[in-house]
C-alpha cells in the first residue's frame, strides 16, 4: 500500500476523515529510502526530469501542473495548495517500522519541504518551479514511489474506534459482517503486533475486535 492513499480513505462505516495509519513495516527497501534523499539533496535536476513525475501541460494560453499525487491538472496557486494539504495528512502517520530513513524521510517533508513550498506559494512563478522540483519529486518518490508492507489504519472519528490491517501491502477496509471470515486472522494479527502499538491505543474500545 502507498502511504498516499492515506490522503482518500475515509472509514467505510462513519465516513470520517482522515484515518490515523500505522506503519509497522515497509515492503520498500532502505536503499530506495537513501536514494531519494540523495538524489533531493544533490538537487539533481537532469535526473529528476528524466522522470517526468511533475509534469507542465500548456493548454490554451495557460500553464497547469500535475504529479502522482495532485492527479488531475491544475495552476500552480491551487497544485501548491493540494500539495500542501498532502503534507498535512503525513501527521496522521505513526511510523512503528523501526525503518530510521524512513522516519528522516517523512521528517523532511513534514519540515524542511512544507517551508520551503509554504514560503513559494506565496509568490508563485511556474518559471521559477526549478527551484522546488527537487522537493515536489522527493515528496511522490515517499508517498507514491514506496509500499508499506504491514501496518493498521485506525479510525478515531466519535465512537467508532475500528481499526483495519494492512496485511502483505493490502489494506483491509471492510464493514465489520464482511470481516467476520477473517477474525481469528485479524485477531492475531494485532496480537502479533502488539508491542507496536501504545497503552493508548488499547485503551479505545476497539472495534470489531480488541485483545
Amino acid at each position: 500500500m502507498k502511504p498516499w492513499l492515506l490522503d482518500i480513505l475515509a472509514c467505510p462505516i462513519c465516513k470520517y476523515y482522515p484515518l490515523k495509519l500505522y506503519i509497522f513495516s515497509f515492503e520498500t527497501e532502505p536503499d530506495e529510502f537513501n536514494k531519494a534523499i540523495n538524489i533531493y539533496e544533490k538537487r539533481d535536476l537532469e535526473h529528476i526530469k528524466s522522470e517526468n513525475v511533475i509534469e507542465i501541460i500548456k493548454e490554451s494560453g495557460e500553464t497547469l501542473i500535475k504529479d502522482e499525487i495532485i492527479i488531475e491538472q491544475n495552476t500552480l496557486e491551487n497544485y501548491l495548495k493540494l500539495t500542501l494539504q498532502s503534507i498535512e495528512e503525513l501527521n496522521n502517520i505513526i511510523d512503528k517500522s523501526g525503518n530510521e530513513i524512513s522516519k528522516k524521510s517523512l521528517e523532511i517533508i513534514t519540515k524542511d519541504i512544507k517551508r520551503k513550498l509554504i514560503d513559494f506559494s506565496k509568490n508563485p512563478n511556474i518559471h521559477e518551479l526549478d527551484n522546488i522540483l527537487p522537493e515536489l519529486f522527493f515528496i511522490n518518490k515517499i508517498k507514491v514511489g514506496t509500499e508499506i508492507e504491514s501496518g493498521l489504519f485506525f479510525c478515531h472519528g466519535e465512537d467508532c474506534n475500528r481499526w483495519y490491517p494492512i496485511i502483505e501491502t493490502i489494506p483491509m477496509l471492510l464493514p465489520d459482517d464482511a470481516r467476520e471470515r477473517y477474525k481469528q486472522k485479524e485477531i492475531e494479527f494485532l496480537k502479533t503486533n502488539k508491542l507496536k502499538l501504545d497503552d493508548e491505543f488499547f485503551n479505545n474500545e476497539l472495534k470489531p475486535y480488541n485483545i
